[in-house]
Parts: structure tokens; C-alpha cells; sequence
């Protein structure tokens, strides 16, 4: 797994999950329930990761999509 992107911000989250599953790209939302346990403060970002195979087609995706996403 290869992670594309941190963040606290779950209607972005949601969002990028949303393209690349239009892409039949899988993604794996990770730390979601330690985020949960938290509280939800926002100390604890949400990791959007993608299997290997994959990476290079998602990161296209998000940046057509106009999306910032860090280089690896």
C-alpha cells in the first residue's frame, strides 16, 4: 500500500474516495478509528493509501481532478 495524501478533512476524504472508486482505483482509508477515539479533534490525520499497482493512476486522477497532492 502506498499512501496518496493526510488529512483531518473528511468531506475531502470523502471526495477523493468518491473519484477513484469512479475509477475502480481500491482505496483503504487508514486511521479512521483512532481519529474516532480521539475525538475527532483533528490531531490525528486520516491516511487516504491505495495498493502499489495502483498509485500512479490515482495520483493522475486526483491531479486532473485538480486536486494537490504531495509528490512521494
Amino acid at each position: 500500500m502506498k499512501e496518496l495524501l493526510r488529512t483531518n478533512d473528511p468531506v475531502r476524504l470523502s471526495f477523493l474516495t468518491s473519484l477513484l472508486k469512479d475509477s475502480e482505483i481500491r482505496v483503504v482509508l487508514m486511521d479512521v478509528h483512532t481519529s474516532i477515539v480521539e475525538g475527532s479533534i483533528g490531531a490525528i490525520p486520516r491516511r487516504l493509501m491505495v495498493v502499489d499497482q495502483e498509485y500512479e493512476q490515482a495520483r493522475r486522477v486526483l491531479l486532473d481532478a485538480g486536486e494537490d497532492i504531495p509528490d512521494d
